[in-house]
């Protein structure tokens, strides 16, 4: 801990006391009997001014620490712990100010309190992140009162420390717990196998009247004599692969949020359920030229190194380079999945530049475009125009929109899943396309 210039000031009390003062000593000037007043009160305010300077307290009287930074998530209202320790003669109270973060909402700018003479007390504050990534904090900077009041001192303390903030996977917890889930994907998976519909071998039994001619297993008959029917099941590793674009389509904010952290927080929620249902889970994050890859996994290993790739990413004001990722995603992926494009295609250099991609890869893989609805053109739409300017807005907003609806009709034309909601329903909206997926089996 260290004292910060001016290391002593004037507290609230003591610039209130010191204006009386001089308010005094202006109309006891005007009376020279008035003399011994002003110089017994000029003493009183030198003494108090001493006392308070005594009461301190200093440096190696006083002991502060940030004393835990917990797991922060985005949007999510977490609490910051600190401990203060008095170890003077006095009681005193105090201000707490934490260097300002241009991501991070304190619920308090300064926090006030009191501590007791040779006593300690620990107190939390709450913060909102606004923002997804690492978060660096700094120095504490403290002011303290003793019992006197008049003065204030002022210190700093090095805190240095480091934390993460999360994408918010609350979705899957509100979408119901890790039993359900699975319970509802084995429902989708029995209904298939009924349907004698599957590629994984299960087991070999003798035919019966009414079973496929192409599920006799003739190396089996062969070896016994009579006919025998090989049983398959859907298979359960399949592979997910998620595609999130980093461009400037994903830079505008809904509410305190940016889209591109809404797709993030969906992206993460389905490989959470993707995980649960034993499929392989992959990502590539793509700009104008940056490309981040981690290969289909399913561990914990994996999952850990998931959210490690993604927790410092973020949209960029450029036009992603989409020419390269489909050529990516058609050359890597060889093996059919299921791929999960986050997109937008409101405008016509952005969804030309989709459309004319995305195409490549249906024949093979099974591909869900997601969108987020725009609320600005929304609103646009909904109301009344009433000036020149409002005419205009509206009529951008018209052709924004009648572009939009043309371009999902192309995407489904040509077999793509197409999931266009307001951003904050996207996470539950694409659980539940991904559970119809692997309970149709159409992988």
């Amino acid at each position: 801990m260290r004292r910060i210039f001016p290391a002593i000031w004037l507290s609230t009390r003591g610039i209130v006391v010191l204006l009386v003062f001089v308010a005094g000593l202006a109309g006891w000037s005007l009376i020279p009997a008035a003399l011994f007043p002003v110089e017994l009160g000029t003493i009183a305010l030198i003494i108090a001014l001493c006392v308070d300077l005594r009461l301190g307290p200093s440096t190696q009287e006083l002991f502060v620490e940030r004393e835990s930074v917990p797991r922060l998530t985005l949007g999510r209202t977490a609490k910051l712990s600190y401990r203060i320790e008095n170890r003077s003669s006095s009681p005193i109270r105090f201000g707490l100010l934490e260097t300002p973060l241009p991501t991070l909402d304190f619920e308090r700018e300064i926090a006030t309190g009191a501590v007791a003479a040779h006593a300690h007390i620990r107190f939390e504050q709450a913060v909102l992140p606004r923002e997804r990534g690492t978060l660096r904090f700094g120095t504490l900077y403290l002011w303290t009162e003793n019992v006197a009041g008049l003065l204030r001192r002022r210190f700093a303390v090095d805190a240095p420390s480091e934390a993460s903030v999360f994408p918010d996977l609350s979705a899957v917890e509100r979408y119901g717990n890790l039993a359900r889930r699975t319970t509802l994907l084995e429902a989708g998976l029995r209904r298939i196998r009924q349907r004698g519909i599957g590629s994984e071998f299960e087991s070999l039994r003798e035919y019966v009247p009414g079973d496929a001619f192409r599920s006799v297993d003739w190396k089996a008959t062969a070896r016994r004599g009579r006919l025998i029917v090989a049983q398959r099941e859907p298979e359960r590793s399949q592979q997910v692969i998620i595609v999130l674009d980093r461009g400037r389509i994903l830079l505008p904010r809904i509410g305190k949020q940016r889209k591109f952290d809404y797709a993030l927080t969906a992206a993460l929620s389905v490989a959470e359920v993707a995980r649960a249902a034993d499929d392989k889970v992959g990502l590539i994050a793509f700009g104008a030229r940056d490309f981040t890859i981690v290969a289909p996994g399913r561990t914990r290993a994996h999952r850990a190194a998931l959210r490690k790739a993604v927790l410092n990413l973020q949209a960029r004001p450029e036009e992603p380079d989409y020419e390269r990722l489909f050529t990516e995603l058609k050359t890597r992926y060889t093996k059919r999945s299921l791929i999960v494009l986050f997109t937008d295609i409101f405008d016509p250099v952005t969804s030309a530049g989709v459309l004319a991609g995305i195409s490549r890869l249906v024949p093979r893989h099974l591909v869900i475009c997601v969108l987020m609805n725009d609320q600005a053109i929304e609103n646009a739409l909904e109301r009344e125009p009433l000036t020149v300017d409002d005419a205009y807005r509206t009529a951008v907003a018209m052709k924004m929109s009648d572009h939009r609806e043309n371009a999902i009709m192309k995407l489904r034309s040509i077999g793509i899943l197409v999931i266009d909601v307001p951003a904050p329903r996207l996470s539950i909206a694409l659980l539940d396309a991904y559970l119809d997926v692997k309970a149709r089996g159409a992988l």
